[in-house]
């Protein structure tokens, strides 16, 4: 009797294969659809180097390279110093030393809340002093994490690509560095590449040599047609929408309030709309989306390590989810979102970048500014100015130089003295 219903087991699978088989082939004779469920062909591919170079990194236990793609062709990078071992520990050290400092500071604010609030008791006093030793230790520990793992990272992968890199074309004498587009596999993901270097050192980082930029596939700087445009029915304008959170779930966020306003004198009357606090509902930034083609959202932002769709921005009475942007199609141009963790994906499914970053960039988005850790409130307040001094300097808003600008911005602040790592380095840009 078991072997009868193994045989027919054996054979319902066999029918199922036949006619998964034939449904396959019919569906690649039709118009379009020829390489329907094929892996994408190269000479497809190619073109989403257009604007400049991309850089793969592929991660084995075997041996590690990378893949330099351009629009004549590919070309490997052999990568002899790198090993997936070492980029697992040095990916778990880095994570490490941002979650210790984060709660540590998050104590800190904790308690100097109370104490500031009144609770200046000789308990409280003693509480206090002790998160705020805490919390410089660990932001201590952290720079130091971030700085041995950039000249890490710099020694062994991103100097080889930087000097494998071909001749820039010729570009504008306001955009003397080249585009590099970053494509991380497995636990590079989590790793800053775009700030690799030796920063004391001048030409020595990656900030030197390139304008970087992040993009999670090749196929995600394709361009989509015409017809796939027109099928979206999209009704957004290019105004902005503020989103501006100045307290949601009892995180308070004080420059969300100014920072609005300085948005709102550079996008006057109809051109932007704001949605202050009690207004900056889900459901309300959700419909707003769909009609405005750049927006910026100045608000707290967390993520979720084991389940990053379900990570997202704080605004009230909820949040905007991974899951929430990644269920709907945006005619989105510019996106910009300095809050905490962005940029995060999760830590279980390395390879499956999960955040709202590339969440907002397959949907549509073109540019999208983020972060890859939280943020110092007073370093994201003069990157977010730097930057739109720069992308509306001209008179109108030109979100095609996100990219620049931001690196711009980042190089400022870099530059400024007593600037760790930790408040420059995890600004950066997902898209084309």
């Amino acid at each position: 009797m078991v072997d009868g219903a193994r045989q027919m087991s054996r054979e319902r699978r066999l029918a199922l294969g036949w006619e998964w088989d034939n449904l396959l082939a019919r569906v690649r004779q039709l118009d379009g659809f020829g390489d329907f469920l094929r892996p994408p062909r190269l000479p497809g591919l190619l073109a989403a180097a257009a604007g400049g170079p991309v850089a793969m990194v592929n991660i084995s236990r075997w041996r590690c390279d990378a893949f330099l793609v351009t629009e004549d062709g590919v070309e490997p990078v052999p990568l002899p110093g790198l090993s997936a071992e070492d980029v697992v520990a040095r990916a778990n050290a880095f994570l490490q030393s941002i979650r210790v400092a984060q709660l540590a500071i998050d104590e800190y604010w904790r308690v100097r809340y109370c104490f500031d609030s009144g609770d200046q008791t000789a308990k409280s006093f003693r509480e206090y002093h002790r998160a705020r030793s805490a919390a410089a230790a660990a932001r201590t520990t952290m720079e130091a994490t971030l700085g041995a793992t950039m000249r890490w990272l710099w020694d062994v992968l991103a100097e080889r690509i930087v000097h494998a890199l071909p001749p820039s074309d010729s570009p504008a004498e306001d955009e003397r560095q080249p585009r590099l587009w970053w494509c991380p596999t497995g636990p590079l993901t989590a790793l800053p590449l775009h700030a690799a270097g030796h920063h004391e050192a001048p030409g020595e980082a990656v900030l030197d040599h390139v304008v970087s930029s992040y993009t999670p596939t090749l196929q995600a700087l394709l361009q989509p047609s015409a017809d796939v445009l027109a099928t979206r029915g999209s009704d957004a304008e290019d105004r902005m929408l503020i989103v501006a959170v100045t307290d949601a779930d009892g995180q308070v966020l004080p420059s969300a309030a100014q920072e609005a306003e300085r948005l709102r004198a550079l996008f006057p009357g109809a051109r932007s709309t704001l949605l202050a606090d009690g207004d900056a509902t889900p459901d309300r930034v959700l419909y707003e989306l769909r009609r405005h083609k750049w927006v910026h959202f100045s608000c707290h932002g967390d993520q979720d390590y084991d389940a990053p769709s379900r990570g997202g921005l704080l605004v009230s009475g909820g949040r905007v989810t991974v899951m929430d942007i990644a269920s709907r199609v945006h005619d989105g141009v510019f996106a910009f979102l300095p809050a905490c963790r962005t940029a995060t994906g999760g830590t279980m499914l390395a390879d499956e970048t999960i955040s709202l970053a590339a969440a907002l960039r397959y949907q549509g988005y073109r540019h999208v500014l983020a972060t890859l850790w939280s943020v110092y409130d007073s370093a994201a307040v003069r990157v977010v100015d730097d930057v739109y001094a720069e992308l509306t300097s001209g008179g109108g808003f030109v979100p095609e130089r996100a990219a620049y600008a931001l690196h711009h911005a980042v190089l400022k602040l870099r530059a400024e003295p007593g600037a760790g790592p930790s408040t420059w380095a995890p600004f950066i840009h997902v898209g084309v």
